[in-house]
């Protein structure tokens, strides 16, 4: 059948109260139809098998000219449009980056950056992750309170991301402050600014780093061959902003969404205390549970598909949407359960299919070493508020806490 309902609001609300909108929508049916708040429709999967097919499905597509020409077609005439350049949306030119292409440009930017970010350059910043992670720490003990996220779940991934980029650090402030303006959803305006500011940035470093080569990924991004290809300058800025906001923003969030599942199921945080090797598998949970992102970036039917009965048309805008399907209990037995003994894998957090997170060993090995740290120093550490009193980001897309207040009461 092809569905004609209404779309839903996909609106503030919805978002700060994601896990049950999801679970409503999952329980009613696997696709549903959205509307976010630019006015843009979307199908959105609720459920974790056909959200997983959905995510290999080669009748998806990604390409940001195709999802740009979409997008406009759907604004009404004399309704006020993205600001545009050379059909594409304006504010930065970063849409030429693996994320936003599909085979064979995705095939071909893969191939080269796997070539660079490799897993043996992933590993060998363990211990430089893990001494950053005690100076953190160390920081925040005698405090009697402390915001999780400004001390220590916001500089652990961005003073890493940074410096195997080989961005300088007296920059990491602003790479903040822009990526949280990207990402959020309140002044379109401020985004585009931000945006600017971060290519000129970005344009800089790399004329820099051409000059000065170092022992960087970002200077092997540049040097990194195949078959006489090689990166272009907007293919470099592009995968450069990705791997920043991904780098960081998706493990702040992991941490400080994964720290408040602790906090508030003292029964597994006391379980983790106990057994510290547990620690690997609480970060899948983690992952599963409460992820730092609610759903996919866009994808749009090459063609008709029909999923969970449900025929969608061509050329329409589509979210595998991730809370929900890794709250599936088809999937998940007890799904709503914050279980760190639970078999997590499988989950869909990194995504599924040739879009899968190309860094998700670094995100992983952070979060994993950040959870060891805090158990370690703070074995007692308490919410300094209620759960309740929590706000979430103002994002369509990014699932994490403004603030996440805590007493350390650090171990004797």
């Amino acid at each position: 059948m092809t569905a004609h309902t209404d779309p839903i609001p996909f609106d503030a609300g919805f978002a700060q109260d994601l896990h049950a909108r999801y679970a409503e929508l999952r329980a009613a049916g696997p696709v549903h139809r959205l509307v976010n708040e630019s006015g843009l429709p979307v199908w959105v999967v609720t459920r974790y098998d056909d959200a997983r097919a959905l995510l290999a499905d080669p009748r998806l597509g990604k390409d940001a000219q195709t999802i740009f020409r979409l997008v406009m077609d759907r604004f009404a005439p004399g309704a006020e449009r993205p600001e545009s350049e050379d059909g594409r949306f304006a504010g930065g030119g970063f849409d030429m980056h693996m994320l936003n292409m599909d085979p064979p440009d995705h095939t071909r930017l893969r191939k080269l950056v796997v070539k660079a970010f490799t897993a043996r350059r992933i590993e060998s910043l363990r211990p430089r992750i893990e001494q950053i992670t005690e100076e953190l720490l160390t920081a925040m003990a005698g405090r009697s309170e402390v915001d999780v996220l400004d001390a220590f779940a916001f500089p652990l991934p961005i003073r890493v991301i940074c410096e195997l980029l080989g961005v300088d650090e007296s920059r990491r402030d602003d790479f903040r402050l822009w990526t949280n303006r990207l990402l959020d959803d309140l002044d379109a305006e401020a985004s585009v600014q931000a945006a600017g500011e971060m290519s000129k940035y970005l344009t800089e470093l790399l004329a820099a780093k051409r000059e000065n080569p170092g022992d960087d990924l970002l200077t092997a991004l540049i040097e990194v061959s195949e078959d006489e290809d090689r990166l272009s300058e907007p293919e470099l800025i592009s995968m450069v902003f990705l791997l920043l906001v991904a780098g960081h923003e998706t493990t702040v969030n992991l941490i400080g969404n994964g720290v408040l599942a602790l906090l508030t199921n003292p029964d597994q945080f006391a379980a983790l205390r106990a057994n510290p090797d547990l620690v690997d598998g609480a970060v899948e949970e983690m992952l599963r549970f409460d992820g730092p992102l609610m759903h996919t970036t866009f994808r749009f039917t090459t063609e008709p598909i029909t999923i969970g009965g449900t025929e969608i048309p061509a050329g329409e805008f589509v979210w595998a949407g991730l809370a929900a399907a890794n709250r599936d209990p088809d999937r998940f037995p007890d799904a709503d359960s914050f279980d760190i003994s639970r078999d997590a894998q499988g989950h869909l957090a990194f995504g599924h299919g040739i879009h899968f997170c190309l860094g998700a060993p670094l995100a992983r090995m952070e979060a994993q070493i950040a959870l060891r740290g805090l158990i370690a120093h703070f074995p007692d550490l308490t919410l300094a508020t209620s759960p309740e009193k929590l706000g979430r980001r103002n994002s369509s897309l990014i699932h994490g806490l403004r603030a996440l207040p805590v007493r350390p009461a650090s171990h004797p």
